[in-house]
């Protein structure tokens, strides 16, 4: 498209072949139905004056009209299915098709959780499957399946400690500490579990300042939480070190894994000295992600914690399995009770155990391995013009600040808005905080050398037009190819459009 091209203006609000999609009540043709029904010949009133006098509300369009909208739609959905999606921090990795058969098979899609226990030992056996490969990839003893999603598996770990401090008398330990290259849902995790989140700075190399650490630690804290990989795609070399003082000071050793899928199948967490962390399933081992959901979190729990696991869980006997279902009774004496309705996300069970077993741990291990290098080659190709933040190898994700944009009148914001022209979803920006104007990316294992030399060629492109000086009103103006120009993101923030209404909005978004 030339910049003549890209200016011209048209009756429809349509470019090209790219739809102006209105909302479908601004579609409404009152009177249009996609399907006509005859009212019933003989209709007792049985709502006693209740029945609706005026109209629903909903818009009136013909089938074809529906049809279109809802197709226009779905291909403006930028996904992983559609393009690179280098994502830092926040993996959106490739699904394999098969994991959604095997969720979908029958037994399996349409089981319930009010079905009599005889009726699902093929589901538990399932489960207890996918729990021993968490096990073993882990090197600890037990895991609870329940947790709904990562920050939901932060707090099984912390109420699980929380539980074993209360059993030892130790209730006046109500400080956790939590690094600054941390994920963000750590200290908000510690502080709706009821403990006081003190931070822990980062030393020169992006990783925790160790000697801060232990000069933190006393008879008042009952935890430490580390992301390793921490967020600035860095592994936190001395973990078993930080783990050796935690111990001695009374406290436990609680490891974000949202990162695992940078070292699964290469490091043991029971090595590590690990006593809890929760594994996000959609990072580490497929499952779709984003929307809201449904999401997996298992957490892993060391020998010391597992007595406090949540219930429900489940229970192998002589009569089959069986699940744990009340803190208390004799299979859950000391559990700290119950986080969820039901047993755990059994779909994304199903799809995690499907990725595992067509993997094998051999495959696992090369997967991650595949990550990390597909991370250094971006690393090192973008390095000629970006600035990358830390020397040395990077582990799942390159993390790059805007120092390379120092006197262009270009910031972080402009730069990645532009990767949208290109036709790549622009990285994470600004974070981690602790390093300014931030872009981590994230290319995952599945992208092929192809995939990524384009993106670099473009970003390297786009590096040398912002250092010439002379363009950076383009930048400032990006994106310019999409259908929808830059949003006005303090509008969009602080009075977001959330639905459709009649009124016609003085302050919309855009």
């Amino acid at each position: 498209m030339t910049d003549q091209a890209t200016h011209i203006e048209t009756t429809s609000g349509n470019r090209g072949l790219q739809f102006e999609e209105a909302l479908i009540f601004e579609l409404d043709s009152p009177g249009s139905t996609a399907v006509d029904l005859e009212p019933p010949a003989h209709d007792k009133d049985r709502l006693g004056g209740l029945r609706r006098k005026g109209s629903i509300g909903l818009p009136g369009l013909s089938e074809p009209e529906v049809v279109r909208h809802y197709t226009r739609l779905s291909q403006k959905n930028y996904s992983i299915d559609t393009g690179f999606y280098p994502l830092g921090s926040c993996t959106m990795k490739h699904n394999p098709r098969l994991n959604e058969k095997m969720a979908r098979l029958p037994g399996l899609g349409d089981i319930h959780p009010f079905q009599p226990e005889s009726t699902v030992q093929g589901a538990y056996r399932l489960m207890d499957t996918l729990a021993t490969w968490l096990k073993e990839l882990t090197g600890l003893p037990a895991v609870a399946l329940s947790p709904a999603a990562g920050a939901h598996g932060e707090l099984c770990g912390l109420m699980a400690i929380r539980a074993a401090h209360q059993a030892a008398g130790n209730d006046h330990r109500m400080v956790v500490l939590v690094p600054e290259s941390a994920h963000g849902t750590n200290p908000a995790t510690a502080a709706i579990c009821g403990y006081s989140v003190e931070s822990i700075p980062g030393n020169g190399e992006g990783r925790v300042d160790l000697d801060a650490l232990k000069s933190r630690l006393g008879p008042d804290v009952a935890a430490v939480m580390i992301t390793n990989p921490n967020t600035c795609g860095l592994f936190e070399n001395e973990a078993r070190t930080i783990a050796d003082a935690v111990h001695a000071a009374g406290a436990y050793f609680y490891m974000d894994g949202a990162n695992f899928n940078a070292i699964v199948g290469r490091v043991t967490l029971s090595e590590l000295g690990v006593d809890a962390m929760h594994i996000n399933l959609h990072k580490t081992f497929s499952t779709p992600h984003g929307g809201g959901g449904p999401g997996a979190g298992p957490t892993v729990l060391s020998e010391a914690l597992a007595p406090f696991a949540p219930v429900p869980f489940l229970v192998h006997d002589s009569n089959g399995f069986h699940m744990a279902e009340h803190a208390g009774d004799k299979d859950a004496p000391q559990s700290f009770g119950r986080m969820k309705g039901y047993h755990g996300q059994f779909g994304v069970f199903v799809r995690a155990l499907s990725y595992m077993m067509s993997l094998g741990k051999d495959g696992l291990r090369k997967a991650s391995g595949d990550a990390v290098l597909n991370a250094n080659y971006l690393r090192v190709r973008l390095s000629e013009e970006l600035t990358s933040s830390y020397e040395g190898i990077c582990m799942h994700e390159a993390l790059f600040d805007d120092r390379f944009l120092k006197g262009t009148g270009v910031s972080t914001l402009d730069f990645a808005k532009s990767m949208i022209d290109e036709g790549f979803h622009p990285p994470t920006m600004y974070f981690p905080l602790v390093v300014h104007g931030a872009l981590l990316m994230e290319p995952t294992e599945t992208e092929s050398k192809a995939t990524l030399d384009q993106y670099c060629e473009s970003v390297l492109a786009l590096a040398r037009k912002a250092k010439r000086g002379d363009t950076a009103s383009e930048f400032l103006s990006a994106p310019q190819l999409t259908p929808r120009r830059r949003l006005d993101e303090t509008q969009a923030a602080r009075k977001p459009v959330l639905r459709w209404k009649p009124e016609p909005l003085k302050h919309a978004a855009e």
